[in-house]
């Protein structure tokens, strides 16, 4: 896959998580980089203690409004694919141990052009089809 372009970029992560009884919303502003390839953009940044996920590398491949894939490398392993109209049985690791999740995707909005933007993505989990929660994340990227 041929590279168009990679930038430095500032990354806002925000995410909430609900189990239909407690919510939690945590925020991270962090440095990384952004690259268009022929078929969707990238999204990369290393992990910091306050994620949980200290020295992982976390990477997200935009497929326009269709497809989410977060890859993470480091001391734990994950590989999520939200993708609308699907779900998928996905590896998810945590401090705790490795677990395999269902993922189905709820809504994916992407606003990223060449020089950035927003993303915005809907998904629920669960773990041996037991409901987990429902996630909301959304990414602002902005070019340095």
């Amino acid at each position: 896959m041929i590279i168009l372009s990679k930038s430095n970029v500032t990354i806002k992560l925000i995410s909430n998580q609900t189990d239909g009884i407690n919510s939690d919303q945590s925020e991270i502003i962090t440095q990384g980089f952004f690259e268009k390839k022929s078929d969707r953009y990238i999204i990369s940044y290393t992990e910091s203690e306050v994620t949980g996920f200290d020295g992982s590398n976390t990477e997200l491949s935009v497929y326009g409004n269709d497809k989410v894939v977060l890859n993470r490398t480091g001391e734990f392993l994950s590989n999520l694919i939200i993708e609308m109209g699907k779900k998928h049985h996905c590896s998810y690791g945590t401090p705790y141990g490795e677990l395999m999740v269902g993922i189905s995707s709820k809504e994916i909005n992407s606003q990223l052009n060449d020089n950035g933007g927003r993303i915005n993505f809907k998904y629920v989990i669960d773990v041996n089809s037991s409901y987990v929660g429902d996630f909301d994340v959304t990414i602002d990227v902005k070019k340095q």
